[in-house]
């Protein structure tokens, strides 16, 4: 299947803004953001094209001056999902299927994508897949603590017994009324925020209008739901690796220390 990967980035972030073009050192130097994904996204093998997705000139002129290839899409764009629909049609060929690799996620493995791009292989009706991990017992004692102190972390999904997605949320899902130890296989589920899409999702997506429940929760993926297309759950394995995603300027030195310990 022809693939390509598309990293929507936008300058004007409303906890961040200038967000793609923060610095991040590390073992190699000192890097932007942007360079940081691209390069991850580079990283993943049998991909017949990476691109990044943007509104801002100083995010083009930033990526093609370390090489990437920049499509400019409008400012208009609500979110990633959004974006990836956009610059699919700024694109001169056609791809089987567009993964959105964010912006903000330099520390995504390659076989994320990879199992991924897999998942289509196995369910020929596929129309968008994602990943998720099972939660460890410290992953989940954390989500639960932030919500009784009011914060929110990560993103949970429950799925039925096919792997197709029942709901994705904020809240920790699915409730478990009793306490979880070690012994424990963790029934929680940590989404991952990388997509894969075939091109008519993407193109339908655009033309719908966000759903209550998109709204509710601030999660994109939500829309595909609430229009009644079926979003595809892709275990995948953390083998040791720490996942951050950069929010925050506290997400700076985080994700710096990990990038130095290697």
């Amino acid at each position: 299947m022809k693939t390509a990967i598309v990293i929507p980035a936008r300058f004007a972030s409303t906890r961040y803004p200038g967000k793609p073009l923060v610095v991040l050192n590390g073992p190699d130097g000192a890097k932007t953001l942007i360079q940081r994904s691209w390069e991850a996204a580079m990283a993943v093998d049998g991909v017949d094209a990476v691109y990044v997705a943007t509104d801002d000139d100083r995010i083009r002129d930033a990526a093609q001056a370390f090489g990437a290839q920049v499509i400019m899409t409008p400012s208009s764009c609500a979110n990633g999902t959004e974006r990836c629909a956009a610059a699919l049609d700024g694109m001169d060929w056609e791809p089987d299927l567009v993964v959105n690799l964010q912006g903000d996620a330099p520390l995504t493995p390659a076989w994320f994508v990879s199992d991924l791009i897999a998942g289509f292989k196995d369910d020929p009706d596929a129309h968008v897949t994602t990943p998720v991990l099972r939660c460890d017992l410290l992953t989940y004692k954390n989500f639960v603590e932030d919500r009784k102190h009011g914060r929110v972390g990560g993103t949970t999904a429950v799925f039925d017994s096919n792997m197709n997605a029942l709901y994705f949320s904020k809240q920790v899902v699915p409730y478990v009324g009793y306490d979880l130890t070690e012994a424990h296989e963790i029934p929680v589920f940590h989404h991952v925020g990388v997509y894969a899409y075939r091109p008519q999702a993407l193109r339908d997506y655009a033309t719908w209008p966000t759903g209550p429940l998109e709204s509710l929760e601030g999660l994109e993926q939500l829309r595909f739901m609430e229009r009644g297309l079926s979003v595809k759950c892709v275990e995948v394995e953390g083998k040791g690796r720490v996942f951050w995603e950069l929010n925050n300027p506290e997400d700076v030195p985080r994700i710096e220390a990990v990038l130095n310990k290697g």
